[in-house]
């Protein structure tokens, strides 16, 4: 019997070791762009904002209101704020994290 519990803390040792830590919590740019296009680019084509166009996602305007973190994206993402619809009870949290990555990645390049 100690050898059977042995065995089997051997072989769930290995079973861990296998996975990939890269691979948990990873960022999807791809799938962030996916969740964007579905769900965000009604209003947000090219980084714009079609309903408070002074509220772009280019890069110098999502800092001056304080939207150039991931954390403070999907904060917005998932709650909603003013015109915007809060996404949290359509959208995983993984997708969420995911788009407000592909946002942030797009403001470097000015959504070029």
């Amino acid at each position: 019997m100690k050898n059977f519990f042995f065995g089997f803390f051997i072989a769930c040792l290995a079973l861990i070791s296998f996975q990939n830590p890269a691979q948990v919590g990873a960022i999807d740019i791809n799938n962030g762009e996916n969740v964007f296009t579905a769900n965000c680019s009604a209003c947000h084509a090219g980084g714009n904002n079609v309903i408070m166009p002074e509220k772009t996602l280019k890069k110098d305007k999502l800092s001056e209101n304080q939207m150039n973190s991931v954390s403070a994206i999907t904060y917005q993402v998932t709650n909603g704020k003013n015109a915007m619809p809060a996404f949290g009870g359509r959208l995983a949290e993984t997708d969420i994290e995911d788009v407000a990555n592909f946002v942030l990645s797009q403001s470097e390049k000015d959504w070029g």
